[in-house]
């Protein structure tokens, strides 16, 4: 199988070494950038160390070499320093990014049509909400999804995870929504092997409010802390999408939140659904409390305008 990455910048790369690393059902990975030098210069420094994964080719290339291609992952366009996505005060968050990576994913998107008109396209870039849909109307097809809030909620887990001083391997607790501001975190269905991660907190002497609020901002302005220690976020969501990849090319059926299209809510947001060969087959919607469902159709209402914005 073949599998195209286009961006060989920071979340590119990253996403190139992970998957790798995970030993990827594919057998062959192309890698595109329009700075062919990067490309040629990520794919070289890789290989060497990538001797030491299972086998799999991994060469720079063109859109012409993504003909067959079972799926394409798209990390191409500006960053959230680039673009000054970097205020915690601004409620656009990501969506400042929206206008200039569009144009990137209009060049983009018919390109991998054109050569590769039946690959699943994975939308990292940000915002990825937004641009998934605007890569679905470009492509003609449904075959697109969003990283969403998959990195969210492994956030999300692992901060709840470290308070409760358990692993996250036993945290079940989703965000939903938007991959920006407007996510939402389900803490009425969030457990902890079974318990209510609220009712965890017993005797610990913080508020429910206090430890809510303070978990919240960790994980939603998580991007702005890594990016204010390195200046990119990319190793985290480089993990994420690997495991995208594998679970799509693994036809999984694996159950996370991801982007894809809701005719509910009329745009690209984040439930968990059921991911694999072709994309999301099924949307599971879970059970919320009142303040999450209103929540989560505000985030819904916040990326219809942003895309409003949009014309193909």
């Amino acid at each position: 199988m073949k599998v195209g990455i286009i961006g060989a910048g920071a979340v590119g790369a990253a996403s190139l070494l992970s998957l790798v690393m995970r030993g990827p059902p594919a057998c062959e990975i192309v890698v595109l950038d329009r700075n062919q030098k990067r490309a040629k210069g990520v794919v070289a420094d890789l290989q060497y160390g990538a001797t030491l994964s299972p086998a799999v080719e991994i060469h720079a290339g063109d859109y012409a070499d993504l003909a067959d291609a079972v799926l394409v992952v798209v990390t191409a366009g500006i960053n959230e320093r680039t673009g000054g996505a970097t205020d915690r005060s601004d409620p656009a968050g990501r969506l400042k990014l929206l206008d200039a990576n569009a144009k990137v994913y209009r060049e983009v998107v018919p390109r991998i049509v054109a050569v590769a008109p039946q690959a699943v396209i994975l939308v990292v870039t940000d915002p990825p909400d937004p641009l998934a849909d605007l890569a679905r109307r470009l492509a003609g097809h449904d075959r697109v999804v969003s990283s969403g809030t998959f990195l969210d909620t492994l956030r999300f887990r692992f901060h709840l995870a470290r308070r409760l001083k358990v692993s996250p391997a036993f945290v079940e607790a989703q965000v939903v929504g938007e991959h920006g501001t407007s996510q939402v975190f389900l803490w009425s269905s969030a457990r902890v092997a079974g318990t209510l991660a609220i009712a965890a907190l017993y005797g610990d002497g913080v508020t429910t409010e206090d430890f809510c609020r303070e978990v919240e901002e960790e994980v939603r302005y998580a991007n702005i802390a890594i990016i204010e220690g390195t200046g990119a976020s990319q190793l985290g969501i480089g993990m994420a999408t690997a495991r995208i990849v594998e679970a799509i090319l693994r036809d999984e059926r694996a159950v996370i939140p991801i982007g894809s299209f809701n005719p509910t809510y009329g745009t690209t947001l984040s439930l968990p659904s059921v991911l694999g060969r072709t994309g999301v087959s099924r949307i599971l919607e879970p059970e919320m409390s009142e303040i999450e469902r209103l929540s989560l159709q505000r985030s819904a209402d916040k990326l219809q305008d942003a895309l409003a914005r949009l014309t193909v």
